[in-house]
């Protein structure tokens, strides 16, 4: 619903709150003229891009949550909690409260309770809102990128992760492969089936690893989600002290099957969206801004404060290891490098796939 619709359903006490936020003269008596003087005030071509210049980080953060959240209607509590998420350090928990933040948000007219009697007591920001909101972040996350040509030697994955399940399927189909105490093969049969895959990675050492999917702390970064996207879909199993093909593994492996490279995507967005709550944005903005080849500085400047921190994970760790490297290994985006080692990376034409995926979403 559209901001005009949801302005005819509001009452007109939270018509003239709104109209007084925005210092519009009209009468307050008259819902119509509310009405129209808000219409007439929020559609000025300068109006989203000035707030947003205006907006301290805590309220952009929030604002990018509720965009790319897939839920169009909020409870008061799933709200509270996105303006919570929002806050980075404890001394900004203490300038305002949630609460404080939605009501300034309603007072703006960008948040409006539902229409109906099952949707009351719901929050919801107008579609034609939402439309703009994201152009206009779109042009300020994409300013100051500093653009580059094309780089003299550059790395793309495509379609690897689906060649390398193949691959992860034929190891287990014909080695034995025993499991430790933890069901985690043993370092031998790591590296074996390293050897086999078209990507190669250095094995685990000691250190903290959590949070990322069901084998992370067990396997390399790679390795783990193409590892949990087979256990996932039932391909493998960890039987007793031994690792094997189930017999959908076995019917797969037969008929040689390519998975869609977006059932990867999908899987990775599910699971890294715990420790990484507003991934989907990352995702969206990463490829906005890197259309041609862009510097990966440039880049992580402009993404930084929408990166929270995650135990001993920092934002730029979290940029490099969880966002960049892997939007790599799932054909995403490729990654270059001139003679003075400065890096760039470019969106592949999949990547541009995916955003018109995530645009709809």
């Amino acid at each position: 619903m559209d901001l005009a619709d949801m302005l005819t359903y509001t009452d007109i006490g939270q018509l003239s709150r709104i109209a007084n936020h925005y210092q519009c003269e009209c009468s307050g008596h008259s819902k119509h003229e509310l009405i129209q003087s808000i219409l007439q005030t929020v559609s000025r071509r300068d109006f989203i891009d000035h707030h947003v210049s205006e907006m301290s980080l805590e309220d952009l953060r929030f604002l990018n949550t509720l965009l790319f959240d897939g839920r169009r209607q909020f409870s008061l509590e799933e709200l509270v909690a996105c303006a919570q998420a929002s806050r980075f350090t404890e001394d900004a928990k203490e300038r305002e409260s949630p609460r404080d933040m939605i009501t300034r948000f309603r007072q703006r007219g960008w948040l409006f309770n539902g229409t109906t009697h099952h949707t009351r007591y719901l929050f919801e920001i107008p579609e034609d809102l939402k439309r703009r909101f994201r152009e206009v972040l779109e042009r300020r996350f994409v300013s100051g990128i500093q653009a580059a040509p094309e780089p003299f030697m550059y790395r793309e994955e495509p379609n690897m992760l689906a060649a390398d399940l193949l691959l992860l399927l034929q190891y287990v189909a014909g080695h034995d492969i025993p499991l430790n105490g933890e069901g985690v093969m043993y370092r031998r049969n790591q590296l074996q089936l390293m050897e086999t895959l078209h990507v190669s990675e250095s094995l685990n050492g000691k250190g903290w690893r959590f949070g990322y999917g069901r084998r992370f702390r067990d396997y390399p970064n790679r390795l783990a989600l193409l590892y949990d996207y087979a256990h996932h879909s039932c391909l493998i199993r960890e039987n007793a002290d031994a690792l094997e093909l189930t017999e959908a593994g076995r019917e797969y492996l037969t008929e040689q099957r390519q998975e869609p490279m977006m059932q990867f995507v999908r899987f990775w967005l599910r699971i890294y969206k715990g420790p990484i709550p507003n991934l989907l944005s990352l995702i969206y903005w990463t490829l906005c801004c890197s259309k041609d080849w862009v510097t990966l500085s440039s880049l992580y400047e402009r993404v930084e404060c929408l990166i929270k921190p995650f135990f001993y994970d920092t934002p730029a760790s979290i940029f490099e290891e969880r966002l960049i490297q892997m939007m790599l290994h799932l054909g995403i985006v490729r990654i270059g490098e001139d003679q003075q080692r400065e890096r760039y990376v470019q969106a592949t034409p999949f990547g541009q796939m995916v955003i018109a995926e995530l645009r709809l979403s």
